[in-house]
Protein backbone atom coordinates (compact mmCIF):
# COMPACT_ATOMS: atom_id res chain seq x y z
CA UNK A 1 0.00 0.00 0.00
CA UNK A 2 1.36 3.16 -0.88
CA UNK A 3 1.27 5.79 1.93
CA UNK A 4 -0.58 8.90 1.70
CA UNK A 5 2.71 11.44 1.77
CA UNK A 6 4.37 9.08 -0.66
CA UNK A 7 1.14 9.79 -2.58
CA UNK A 8 1.58 13.59 -2.26
CA UNK A 9 4.89 13.53 -3.62
CA UNK A 10 3.81 11.49 -6.20
CA UNK A 11 1.46 13.97 -7.25
CA UNK A 12 3.42 17.01 -6.73
CA UNK A 13 6.21 15.15 -9.08
CA UNK A 14 3.08 14.54 -12.10
CA UNK A 15 1.48 18.28 -11.62
CA UNK A 16 4.77 19.55 -12.54
CA UNK A 17 4.84 18.63 -16.08
CA UNK A 18 1.34 19.06 -16.87
CA UNK A 19 -0.83 21.00 -17.42
CA UNK A 20 -0.09 24.88 -17.61
CA UNK A 21 -0.16 26.80 -14.28
CA UNK A 22 -2.13 29.74 -13.61
CA UNK A 23 0.64 31.18 -10.66
CA UNK A 24 4.03 30.92 -10.09
CA UNK A 25 4.45 28.96 -7.59
CA UNK A 26 6.57 25.68 -8.25
CA UNK A 27 3.72 23.09 -7.97
CA UNK A 28 5.81 20.31 -6.37
CA UNK A 29 6.86 23.19 -3.45
CA UNK A 30 2.79 23.53 -2.49
CA UNK A 31 1.82 19.97 -3.45
CA UNK A 32 4.39 18.07 -1.38
CA UNK A 33 3.62 19.68 1.65
CA UNK A 34 -0.69 19.97 1.06
CA UNK A 35 -2.17 16.74 -0.82
CA UNK A 36 -1.44 14.64 2.44
CA UNK A 37 -3.13 16.88 5.12
CA UNK A 38 -6.39 17.23 2.27
CA UNK A 39 -6.48 14.16 2.65
CA UNK A 40 -6.82 13.96 6.15
CA UNK A 41 -8.79 17.14 6.43
CA UNK A 42 -11.07 17.45 9.63
CA UNK A 43 -13.85 19.18 6.68
CA UNK A 44 -14.05 16.06 4.85
CA UNK A 45 -17.40 13.64 5.67
CA UNK A 46 -16.28 10.56 7.29
CA UNK A 47 -18.09 8.26 5.05
CA UNK A 48 -16.23 9.79 1.92
CA UNK A 49 -13.16 9.19 3.64
CA UNK A 50 -14.62 5.37 3.95
CA UNK A 51 -14.62 5.30 0.31
CA UNK A 52 -11.22 6.19 -0.38
CA UNK A 53 -10.12 2.87 -0.88
CA UNK A 54 -12.40 2.32 -3.53
CA UNK A 55 -11.74 5.73 -5.14
CA UNK A 56 -7.92 6.32 -4.78
CA UNK A 57 -8.54 9.68 -4.87
CA UNK A 58 -4.61 10.87 -4.49
CA UNK A 59 -3.34 7.99 -7.37
CA UNK A 60 -6.47 9.41 -9.73
CA UNK A 61 -5.52 13.16 -9.42
CA UNK A 62 -1.05 12.65 -9.82
CA UNK A 63 -2.42 10.43 -12.88
CA UNK A 64 -4.63 13.29 -14.17
CA UNK A 65 -1.51 15.92 -13.21
CA UNK A 66 -3.34 18.16 -11.00
CA UNK A 67 -1.16 21.48 -9.50
CA UNK A 68 -2.46 23.13 -6.67
CA UNK A 69 -2.10 26.56 -9.11
CA UNK A 70 -4.63 24.83 -11.26
CA UNK A 71 -7.57 26.24 -12.71
CA UNK A 72 -9.86 22.76 -12.06
CA UNK A 73 -13.60 22.35 -13.40
CA UNK A 74 -15.51 19.33 -12.22
CA UNK A 75 -18.55 18.80 -14.02
CA UNK A 76 -21.77 17.55 -11.73
CA UNK A 77 -20.04 17.18 -8.71
CA UNK A 78 -23.25 15.57 -6.99
CA UNK A 79 -22.81 15.88 -2.96
CA UNK A 80 -19.24 16.84 -3.33
CA UNK A 81 -17.17 13.99 -2.63
CA UNK A 82 -14.41 15.24 -4.40
CA UNK A 83 -15.61 18.96 -3.95
CA UNK A 84 -14.11 18.21 -0.53
CA UNK A 85 -10.48 17.12 -2.14
CA UNK A 86 -10.31 19.32 -5.01
CA UNK A 87 -11.38 22.92 -3.71
CA UNK A 88 -9.02 22.76 -0.44
CA UNK A 89 -5.90 21.81 -3.23
CA UNK A 90 -6.36 24.43 -5.12
CA UNK A 91 -7.59 26.88 -2.69
CA UNK A 92 -4.14 29.05 -2.08
CA UNK A 93 -3.23 29.12 -6.00
CA UNK A 94 -5.86 28.13 -8.15
CA UNK A 95 -9.76 27.67 -8.84
CA UNK A 96 -11.86 24.91 -8.44
CA UNK A 97 -15.15 25.35 -10.13
CA UNK A 98 -17.76 23.14 -9.66
CA UNK A 99 -20.23 22.64 -12.47
CA UNK A 100 -23.51 21.41 -11.52
CA UNK A 101 -26.70 20.53 -13.88
CA UNK A 102 -29.40 23.25 -13.14
CA UNK A 103 -32.38 22.09 -11.47
CA UNK A 104 -36.15 23.39 -10.01
CA UNK A 105 -35.11 24.30 -6.15
CA UNK A 106 -37.83 21.39 -5.04
CA UNK A 107 -36.34 18.70 -7.21
CA UNK A 108 -33.58 16.02 -6.03
CA UNK A 109 -31.45 17.95 -8.37
CA UNK A 110 -32.16 21.30 -7.34
CA UNK A 111 -31.50 20.22 -3.34
CA UNK A 112 -28.38 18.82 -4.15
CA UNK A 113 -26.92 21.70 -5.39
CA UNK A 114 -28.29 23.89 -2.81
CA UNK A 115 -26.39 21.52 -0.35
CA UNK A 116 -23.01 21.40 -2.07
CA UNK A 117 -23.84 25.65 -2.27
CA UNK A 118 -23.98 25.33 1.22
CA UNK A 119 -21.30 22.91 2.56
CA UNK A 120 -18.49 25.08 0.32
CA UNK A 121 -19.50 28.02 1.80
CA UNK A 122 -19.70 26.70 5.37
CA UNK A 123 -15.74 26.27 5.66
CA UNK A 124 -13.08 28.36 5.07
CA UNK A 125 -10.83 25.50 3.52
CA UNK A 126 -12.62 25.62 0.27
CA UNK A 127 -11.41 28.88 -0.43
CA UNK A 128 -12.90 30.58 -3.14
CA UNK A 129 -14.52 27.54 -4.71
CA UNK A 130 -17.51 28.28 -7.18
CA UNK A 131 -20.18 26.72 -8.51
CA UNK A 132 -21.88 27.29 -11.31
CA UNK A 133 -25.04 26.07 -13.07
CA UNK A 134 -25.42 24.83 -16.91
CA UNK A 135 -28.25 23.68 -19.39
CA UNK A 136 -27.38 19.93 -19.64
CA UNK A 137 -28.10 20.32 -23.88
CA UNK A 138 -26.46 23.51 -24.17
CA UNK A 139 -23.68 23.27 -21.54
CA UNK A 140 -20.77 26.02 -20.92
CA UNK A 141 -18.58 25.51 -18.00
CA UNK A 142 -16.68 28.25 -17.95
CA UNK A 143 -15.18 30.60 -20.16
CA UNK A 144 -13.39 29.85 -22.82
CA UNK A 145 -9.90 28.23 -22.54
CA UNK A 146 -9.98 29.16 -18.91
CA UNK A 147 -9.78 25.87 -17.41
CA UNK A 148 -6.14 23.62 -16.67
CA UNK A 149 -8.10 20.66 -15.93
CA UNK A 150 -11.61 19.41 -16.53
CA UNK A 151 -12.64 16.68 -14.34
CA UNK A 152 -15.96 14.09 -14.53
CA UNK A 153 -16.22 11.25 -12.23
CA UNK A 154 -19.33 8.57 -13.12
CA UNK A 155 -20.92 11.05 -15.10
CA UNK A 156 -20.62 10.18 -18.70
CA UNK A 157 -22.71 6.94 -18.44
CA UNK A 158 -25.37 9.23 -17.52
CA UNK A 159 -24.99 11.56 -20.40
CA UNK A 160 -24.97 8.65 -22.47
CA UNK A 161 -28.65 7.62 -21.15
CA UNK A 162 -29.68 11.09 -21.59
CA UNK A 163 -28.15 11.83 -24.78
CA UNK A 164 -26.60 14.59 -23.89
CA UNK A 165 -22.87 13.45 -24.36
CA UNK A 166 -21.32 14.78 -27.45
CA UNK A 167 -23.32 18.43 -25.71
CA UNK A 168 -20.93 17.89 -22.75
CA UNK A 169 -17.35 16.71 -24.19
CA UNK A 170 -17.38 19.83 -26.51
CA UNK A 171 -18.18 21.74 -23.37
CA UNK A 172 -14.55 20.37 -21.49
CA UNK A 173 -13.34 20.55 -24.93
CA UNK A 174 -13.79 25.10 -25.27
CA UNK A 175 -13.41 25.76 -21.15
CA UNK A 176 -10.04 24.11 -21.70
CA UNK A 177 -6.72 26.06 -22.24
CA UNK A 178 -4.85 24.79 -25.22
CA UNK A 179 -2.91 21.76 -23.63
CA UNK A 180 -5.32 21.23 -20.80
CA UNK A 181 -6.48 18.20 -19.68
CA UNK A 182 -9.46 16.14 -19.92
CA UNK A 183 -9.73 13.38 -16.90
CA UNK A 184 -12.52 10.70 -17.27
CA UNK A 185 -13.54 7.94 -14.57
CA UNK A 186 -16.47 6.06 -15.24
CA UNK A 187 -17.63 2.38 -14.85
CA UNK A 188 -15.95 -0.01 -17.51
CA UNK A 189 -17.75 -2.37 -19.90
CA UNK A 190 -16.62 -5.53 -21.05
CA UNK A 191 -14.92 -4.39 -25.09
CA UNK A 192 -17.59 -4.80 -27.53
CA UNK A 193 -20.82 -3.56 -25.53
CA UNK A 194 -23.20 -2.09 -27.10
CA UNK A 195 -24.55 1.31 -26.53
CA UNK A 196 -28.33 0.12 -25.43
CA UNK A 197 -27.29 -2.01 -23.18
CA UNK A 198 -24.36 0.56 -21.65
CA UNK A 199 -27.64 2.84 -21.13
CA UNK A 200 -29.45 0.10 -19.10
CA UNK A 201 -26.19 -1.12 -17.24
CA UNK A 202 -24.33 1.82 -16.64
CA UNK A 203 -21.46 0.19 -17.62
CA UNK A 204 -19.39 1.65 -20.51
CA UNK A 205 -16.58 0.64 -22.88
CA UNK A 206 -13.42 2.36 -22.86
CA UNK A 207 -13.29 2.32 -26.47
CA UNK A 208 -16.51 4.38 -26.49
CA UNK A 209 -15.36 6.81 -24.36
CA UNK A 210 -11.97 7.55 -26.54
CA UNK A 211 -14.01 7.52 -29.66
CA UNK A 212 -16.75 10.37 -28.56
CA UNK A 213 -14.00 12.37 -26.91
CA UNK A 214 -11.80 12.11 -29.90
CA UNK A 215 -15.02 12.99 -32.04
CA UNK A 216 -14.91 16.41 -30.57
CA UNK A 217 -10.93 16.87 -30.91
CA UNK A 218 -9.57 15.70 -27.51
CA UNK A 219 -6.47 12.93 -27.93
CA UNK A 220 -6.58 9.91 -25.97
CA UNK A 221 -3.02 10.74 -23.43
CA UNK A 222 -3.06 7.31 -21.19
CA UNK A 223 -5.01 4.85 -19.45
CA UNK A 224 -4.42 3.72 -15.67
CA UNK A 225 -5.79 0.98 -13.80
CA UNK A 226 -6.05 2.72 -10.61
CA UNK A 227 -9.92 2.51 -10.28
CA UNK A 228 -9.72 -1.25 -11.90
CA UNK A 229 -11.48 -3.61 -9.64
CA UNK A 230 -11.01 -7.76 -11.11
CA UNK A 231 -14.01 -8.64 -8.64
CA UNK A 232 -16.45 -6.84 -11.19
CA UNK A 233 -17.45 -9.24 -13.78
CA UNK A 234 -19.94 -6.05 -14.62
CA UNK A 235 -22.64 -8.57 -14.78
CA UNK A 236 -25.56 -8.14 -12.65
CA UNK A 237 -29.34 -7.41 -12.26
CA UNK A 238 -29.76 -4.45 -11.75
CA UNK A 239 -26.47 -3.34 -13.56
CA UNK A 240 -23.96 -1.16 -12.14
CA UNK A 241 -26.72 0.28 -8.90
CA UNK A 242 -26.37 -3.20 -8.16
CA UNK A 243 -22.93 -2.65 -6.18
CA UNK A 244 -22.21 -0.19 -3.52
CA UNK A 245 -22.71 2.25 -2.54
CA UNK A 246 -26.43 2.36 -4.50
CA UNK A 247 -26.66 -1.29 -3.09
CA UNK A 248 -30.00 -2.07 -5.57
CA UNK A 249 -29.68 -5.36 -4.18
CA UNK A 250 -31.89 -8.63 -2.19
CA UNK A 251 -30.85 -8.36 1.18
CA UNK A 252 -29.81 -11.80 1.71
CA UNK A 253 -27.62 -10.86 -1.51
CA UNK A 254 -25.39 -8.20 0.62
CA UNK A 255 -22.86 -9.84 2.15
CA UNK A 256 -21.91 -10.92 -2.21
CA UNK A 257 -22.11 -7.75 -3.25
CA UNK A 258 -20.22 -6.09 -0.28
CA UNK A 259 -17.27 -8.86 -1.32
CA UNK A 260 -16.65 -7.56 -4.78
CA UNK A 261 -17.05 -4.08 -3.73
CA UNK A 262 -17.54 -0.91 -5.94
CA UNK A 263 -17.38 -1.44 -9.64
CA UNK A 264 -14.47 -1.32 -11.84
CA UNK A 265 -13.59 1.27 -13.19
CA UNK A 266 -11.66 2.88 -16.61
CA UNK A 267 -9.29 6.18 -16.01
CA UNK A 268 -8.62 8.41 -18.94
CA UNK A 269 -6.44 11.17 -19.70
CA UNK A 270 -7.34 12.93 -22.66
CA UNK A 271 -5.21 16.07 -23.93
CA UNK A 272 -6.65 18.97 -25.71
CA UNK A 273 -4.15 19.75 -28.66
CA UNK A 274 -1.96 22.98 -27.55
CA UNK A 275 -2.39 24.08 -30.71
Amino acid sequence: MIRPLALACCLALLAGCAGTPTAATPAATVAATSFDGVLAGSWRDPANVARDRYRHPAETLAFFGLAPTHTVIEITPGGGWYSELLAPYVASGGQYIGAMPAAAPESGGGKRNAALRQKLAGNPAYGAARLVEFDPKAPVFGPAASADVVLTFRNLHNWLAAGTTEYHLRAAYDALKPGGVLGVVDHRARPGTDIETSKKSGYVSEQLVIDLAGEVGFALEARSEVNANPKDDTDHPNGVWTLPPVNRHDAADDATYKAIGESDRMTLRFRKPAR
